[in-house]
């Protein structure tokens, strides 16, 4: 894919060199890459293939925001991770994105969610009944069911049953494990056809289907009203009246458990292994979440005054943001601060670069929450945690209320130590902490 020149490229023999390392982690290749190259540079990945890599917030919101229609979704989401969740919000382009975005949109209005609140908190809570008290343990696994089973009981109430639950958890994350190692071993695609390992997977998604459709079909014969995800999307209906048939409706259900657990999972992991590394940070929630029990107890005025929390969770997702990379292709050819792309060009957005951008941040390396004081929105040019423009994750609220429930919860109950050095990173398709080892004194 020939591009002008005056984009640097980095040769295809450096990219094969580091191939076992990229594997592994390929995020300080890419930062040696951009500190040598500048903050665009062009990487050969085949004789033919190349991928631009971008850290510049300007062209960021340009290619999201202001000319976002020249611009599409790669094939990896297009095309990839349909095959195992369907075309849902999150994998659909164009009109039929259009379509299913207006119609689920009502689903995720702040009025709506407070609805949920209370059972997010009570699968919250259930969940921290796993934490053992001063022993060493890994956080993540409960965060990540944690995350699980408040998606679950926000979309389904209690009408899926905990056997069903379990096997949806283990299904969802079995595909996100295929798909990791489809994309980063593309010359293995023979062997996993061969092999029957993606046809294995694809028969498993087709069991979370069933399980799906088996809890939509109950519900729809119950005439009972649960006020959850679920009732809406069955109540809602497009312009011409019409409701979303079930093979939709499942694509979209799959997308909420596959978007809506793992980011959350691992933002909420990363905050509380930051918090263990500064505990005045620790003090400063609970100080904020007693002045706020004492002022009031409805959960929706906790959730939306709870602004250091906040800021804590902000600053985490600056450091360790979930989606920390974003693809897009360019439908015709374009040009950005003199650089020329010819049609098809494969753009990378590095956001976790761009969230450590010396040249955007102060002490960009550092945790510092209160760099959000005034909110996102200050940095709304330069923060991207959960995407830009009109493909912003639509859960980015849902998302937000359960991690200020979550963070909350586990501060005004522990306090927390770290038994880690330096926060360790596993960069899949989002990334992933790893050995988020802490220890957990219990309040008085």
């Amino acid at each position: 894919m020939s591009l002008k020149q005056n984009i640097p490229t980095v040769p295809l023999s450096r990219f094969i060199k580091h191939s076992l390392e990229i594997l592994k982690n390929p995020l300080p290749f890419h930062h040696k890459n951009f500190e040598e190259q500048g903050d665009v540079f062009k990487l050969k990945i085949g004789f033919k293939n190349s991928v631009v890599f971008i850290r510049d917030a300007a062209f960021a919101e340009y290619v999201l925001q202001k000319n976002q229609k020249n611009y599409t979704k790669s094939k990896i989401q297009t095309e990839d991770l349909v095959k195992y969740v369907g075309k849902g919000l999150l994998t659909s382009e164009g009109e039929h994105w259009k379509k299913q975005r207006k119609l689920i949109q009502p689903a995720f209005h702040k009025k709506q969610l407070a609805n949920l609140l209370e059972s997010i908190k009570n699968a919250i809570l259930l969940e921290y009944g796993k934490i053992t008290s001063n022993e060493v343990i890994d956080i993540f696994p409960i965060l990540n069911d944690l995350a699980f089973q408040t998606v679950v009981k926000s979309l389904f109430s209690s009408a899926a049953n905990q056997e069903d639950i379990n096997r949806l958890q283990y299904i969802t994350e079995q595909a996100q494990k295929m798909l990791v190692k489809e994309l980063r071993q593309p010359y293995l695609g023979w062997w996993f056809n061969l092999s029957g390992e993606i046809e294995k997977h694809i028969e498993l998604t087709n069991e979370a289907r069933q399980i799906l459709k088996r809890i939509v079909n109950e519900r729809r014969a119950s005439n009972i009203k649960a006020d959850d995800l679920l009732d809406m999307l069955l109540e809602a209906r497009y312009d011409d009246g019409n409701a979303m048939e079930e093979e939709q409706l499942i694509d979209e259900i799959l997308i909420l458990f596959t978007a809506g657990h793992e980011t959350t999972s691992n933002a909420l992991t990363f905050t509380t292994q930051l918090l263990a590394l500064h505990p005045e940070w620790q003090d400063k929630i609970y100080e904020e979440r007693l002045a706020l029990k004492s002022e009031s107890d409805d959960l929706m005025d906790l959730v939306t005054k709870s602004k250091v929390c906040q800021q804590v969770l902000e600053e985490a997702m600056r450091l360790y943001p979930p989606a920390y990379f974003i693809d897009r292709v360019n439908k015709a050819p374009d040009t950005f601060n003199g650089m020329d792309f010819e049609a098809g060009s494969n753009l990378l957005f590095s956001v976790y670069e761009i969230h450590r951008h010396p040249k955007l941040w102060d002490q960009p390396n550092e945790f510092l929450p209160e760099r959000f004081n005034e909110g996102g929105r200050k940095f709304s040019s330069q923060y991207f945690p959960f995407g830009a423009g009109p493909r912003k994750c639509i859960g980015n609220n849902f998302a937000m209320f359960e991690m200020i429930i979550a963070v909350s919860e586990l501060v005004s109950n522990y306090k927390m130590h770290p038994e880690f050095n330096t926060i360790d990173i596993t960069p899949l398709i989002t990334l992933k902490p790893k050995n988020a080892l802490l220890t957990f004194e219990k309040r008085h």
